[in-house]
């Protein structure tokens, strides 16, 4: 009985100490990936030069279900980024027609209404407290002189 008990105990040992090495050897292997310094995070200025270099939007980047891809404008319309107090809304002119290129809300805040611009001339959306949903903020996006301009209604 004292023979089977030590047997049982090392053979539990053994596979113990195998169990370890195996995962030792899977995370040196999978870490060597991890931690090459081609994975590196890129720095602000090379995030601007990637997205510099796209022009086009890929069907995949469509807002929503049924909803058809951005329009592509040319490279020199320029993008302006209006915090209000209930989000962040980054809008463009394309000619004289404004569109909404991304809308973020703060912490609290959801996205209640959207519409980008890209079908019709009007870019419009509006923040909505998530705690109560009276806490409103509106805003529209016009074109002046082919810059874009917040028109923000607190």
């Amino acid at each position: 009985m004292n023979r089977r008990n030590l047997l049982v105990a090392v053979g539990w040992l053994g596979a113990a100490g195998l169990a370890v090495l195996v995962g030792l050897a899977a995370i040196s292997v999978i870490g060597n990936g991890l931690t090459q310094p081609e994975t590196r995070p890129l720095s602000a200025a090379e995030v601007a030069d990637e997205l510099a270099r796209q022009v086009t939007v890929s069907p995949s980047a469509a807002v929503g279900a049924g909803s058809r891809p951005a329009p592509t404008s040319s490279p020199a319309a320029p993008t302006v980024t209006f915090p209000t107090r209930a989000g962040t809304v980054v809008g463009r002119c394309a000619g004289s027609r404004p569109e909404v290129v991304s809308m973020s809300p703060r912490q609290g805040y959801e996205l209640h209404e959207q519409d980008r611009g890209w079908q019709d001339d009007d870019a419009e959306g509006e923040f909505r407290s998530q705690s109560d949903g009276r806490d409103r903020v509106k805003f529209e996006i016009v074109c002046r002189a082919g810059r874009p301009v917040l028109v923000a209604d607190d």
